[in-house]
This record gives C-alpha cells, sequence and structure tokens, in this order.
C-alpha cells in the first residue's frame, strides 16, 4: 500500500453524519500526524456532537504518561509498534469517554526513525465490538505520509462503522 485514497469532505461529512445517527462518540491518538487527525474530524460542521477530543502525544513518554501506554512495550518496542497503537486508541477512548478511540503512530521522514523506514505507519481503532489496526507502508514525502496516514484512520473508523455493526449498546 502506498499511497491512500484522500477521504473527500463529503465522505467525511458522510462518516460525521453516520456517527451521530449512531449516537457514538470518537476521540484520537495521535504521534506523527501531529493533531490533523482530529483537525480534520472538526473540519464538518456537526462534529462537535461526535467528536470528543484528541490527544497528540508526539513525544514517547508521553504515549505513557497521557494515554497509558505502557512504558516497558515502549521500551521493547519504540513506539512504532502495533501494540502501541492498539495501546493508544485504548488510551484516547478511555481519556475523552469517547466509543470510538482511533489512532496513529509512525514515521513521516523524511529518513528512518526507530529502525523503520519513512511511511511505516500503524493506525488502531478500538471500538464497542473490538479492535482492528491496520500497517501502513506510504510513499512521498513527510506531509504526505502524514496526509496518507490521516486518510487512513478515517478509513478505518468507515470501516469499523461498515462491518463491525458498531452501535450504542452492541
Amino acid at each position: 500500500m502506498g499511497t491512500v485514497t484522500a477521504m473527500s469532505d463529503e465522505a467525511l461529512a458522510d462518516l460525521i453524519a453516520d456517527l451521530t445517527q449512531r449516537g457514538l462518540t470518537v476521540a484520537t491518538a495521535e504521534s506523527l500526524t501531529g493533531g490533523g487527525l482530529v483537525a480534520r474530524l472538526v473540519d464538518v460542521p456537526g462534529a462537535s456532537h461526535v467528536v470528543r477530543g484528541g490527544a497528540c502525544t508526539y513525544a514517547v513518554d508521553t504515549k505513557a504518561s497521557v494515554l497509558g501506554v505502557s512504558e516497558s512495550q515502549l521500551a521493547l518496542t519504540g513506539p512504532v509498534d502495533e501494540q502501541v497503537a492498539r495501546q493508544m486508541a485504548r488510551g484516547a477512548r478511555e481519556l475523552f469517554r469517547a466509543d470510538i478511540g482511533v489512532s496513529t503512530t509512525g514515521v513521516a521522514g523524511p529518513g528512518p526513525a526507530d529502525g523503520f523506514p519513512a511511511g511505516t505507519v500503524h493506525i488502531a481503532c478500538v471500538h464497542p465490538a473490538g479492535e482492528e489496526h491496520r500497517l501502513l507502508h506510504l510513499e512521498g514525502d513527510r506531509a504526505a505520509v502524514r496526509a496518507g496516514a490521516i486518510d487512513a484512520a478515517l478509513a478505518l473508523v468507515r470501516d469499523v462503522l461498515d462491518f463491525a455493526a458498531v452501535g450504542r449498546g452492541d
């Protein structure tokens, strides 16, 4: 997966409307996207009905102190890791008392970091019906990797709503 299809403003508005109709709330936990994911969500009028908040935990230690990511996990794997992404999403869900937590962690570039090439991104979504994770290998410059991670995280929430029968009280 080198590139991710950008989510159109219309598709994003539909996602917010779907969350609203289902009575679901969402919160974000972000590293490489630096708040861009929550900013993209709140670009949509009516987002205040569903977006609870977002935590930008760019520094590794803040993933533990703010989101409750295991310090031993971070020491073992570093921040670019599936379990870290899952724990970040869980942490956002708990911190903001949201139905859905979605996270981004990875290497934006331009060069490698933590032993991984630029474009290595983990996203996770924790929701009432379970958890989902995706590993991405994005191409392009720093801005393209960050934008791709945001679009992939939004697409993951969309997929969770479409396929996991997520709803309040499930």
